[in-house]
């Protein structure tokens, strides 16, 4: 079963598909997806103005782990990494690693048959620039 936070993930990776393909407002997309509902609707928003607002400086934070020019990367991926680069930076509170698997669950279910990869790796290298103490915590645990 999934829950209201990875439901509000998934409204939010669909709006901001629809913004990068049509430059349309995502908030007006979220209002027309079907689930809307289903989610943590001001997580889903959060989310939604977190990464418009912040796109570029996002993307910044992206591309050096990027083996690729970022235009080049799916759509769908793209909007993955905004969503989890966004996380690890303004929700703290989450740990990075469930940041980064509700990522790649987004890939398996929305990107490309290797996507989930790519967001795994980009995400674990961001995920050691933002959060570099939180990051050698775990890996001195594992």
């Amino acid at each position: 079963m999934k829950t209201a936070r990875r439901r509000a993930r998934e409204e939010a990776l669909q709006a901001l598909y629809a913004w990068q393909l049509s430059g349309s407002d995502p908030k007006e997309q979220a209002r027309t997806l079907e689930d809307v509902t289903k989610g943590d609707a001001p997580f889903a928003e959060a989310i939604l103005r977190g990464v418009t607002s912040r796109a570029a400086e996002l993307e910044a934070l992206i591309t050096p782990h990027l083996e690729r020019e970022f235009s080049r990367l799916s759509p769908v991926e793209r909007a993955i990494l905004y969503i989890g680069t966004f996380e690890l930076q303004a929700h703290r509170e989450t740990p990075f690693k469930v940041v980064i698997n509700e990522a790649v669950e987004l890939g398996k279910s929305y990107g490309g048959a290797e996507g989930h990869r790519l967001v795994n790796g980009v995400l674990e290298k961001v995920a050691a620039a933002l959060r570099p103490e939180e990051v050698a915590r775990e890996r001195k645990i594992a």
